[in-house]
């Protein structure tokens, strides 16, 4: 037990011995100096120094008694309300400066993604952050990855529109779905994930098979930028084409195969 006392202490920046003999003052006070090195099994050529360390973190106090100097330890209770007072207003003032630093700096990078895990993880994060909207493009694999933190966010209220790709089978926000699902899966190769969060930050990925991924994350504004109207094009584009299918085939073909192609501008009665 005080060995596992002495190491969580030491992980709050107390060294062995400033651990030991605040524990030996617990178990016994008011002690002397020598008194506390010969309970602790401190060399007695440290003590003072060791003392004087805690007096100085305010967790032990002097007490001088018929000329002799004796040593009590602050009560545990408050020992640790005291620490966590602290630490808090460290991590307070941390996050200010970090905050202070970050804005200075006006820097946004672009990092890229290689990993599944990492790229669900990171959407994740993105979506856990959103408070005025979420854009979202996907296939069902990867919905069923976020799907209940997008549940909880639509609780809070927040805004979601969603282009999936495929029959969606989760419900969640306002879905758009894509009808050409396995011609675009050809031509990419892959699963198209593209997420953007209160119009600050986005991520775009691709899932190649057995989930190899290529994809980035960034708050760079024309990162973002580009990936909000992608989004937003697929959504225009998504809302045409269920109310007027028929036409867009009858004009362009199965799958709007003349639409596609962005090299011409044809049509099926043009032919």
């Amino acid at each position: 037990m005080v060995v596992n006392i002495v190491q969580k202490l030491t992980e709050l920046g107390f060294s062995t011995y400033e651990a030991r003999a605040y524990i030996s003052l617990l178990e016994n006070h008011p002690a002397t100096a020598y008194e506390t090195a010969k309970a602790s099994g401190i060399p007695t050529s440290k003590i003072y120094e060791v003392l004087a360390k805690l007096l100085e973190r305010e967790v032990v106090l002097e007490l001088a008694e018929n000329s002799k100097k004796r040593y009590i330890p602050l009560e545990p209770e408050k020992f640790v309300e005291s620490f966590k007072s602290r630490i808090n207003m460290t991590l307070s003032s941390l996050e200010v400066e970090f905050l202070r630093i970050k804005k200075e700096t006006n820097v946004s990078y672009i990092w890229n993604l290689s990993d599944y895990s990492t790229l669900v993880q990171q959407g994740k994060r993105i979506i856990s952050h959103a408070k005025a909207s979420l854009l979202i493009s996907l296939w069902r694999e990867e919905l069923d990855e976020i799907i209940e933190i997008l549940k909880l966010k639509e609780k809070e209220g927040v805004p979601i529109a969603i282009v999936h790709f495929g029959k969606p089978v989760n419900k969640v926000g306002t879905i758009f779905p894509h009808p050409i699902e396995d011609t675009l899966y050809s031509e990419k190769g892959g699963r198209g994930f593209v997420l953007v969060s209160d119009a600050k930050e986005a991520l775009m990925g691709t899932v190649f098979k057995n989930n190899k991924v290529e994809g980035a994350w960034s708050e760079n504004r024309g990162f973002v930028t580009l990936a909000e109207d992608y989004i937003k094009h697929d959504v225009y584009i998504m809302k045409i084409v269920k109310r007027f299918n028929q036409t867009l085939i009858d004009r362009f073909g199965e799958k709007y195969a003349k639409l596609r192609d962005i090299f011409k501008d044809e049509e099926e009665n043009n032919t």
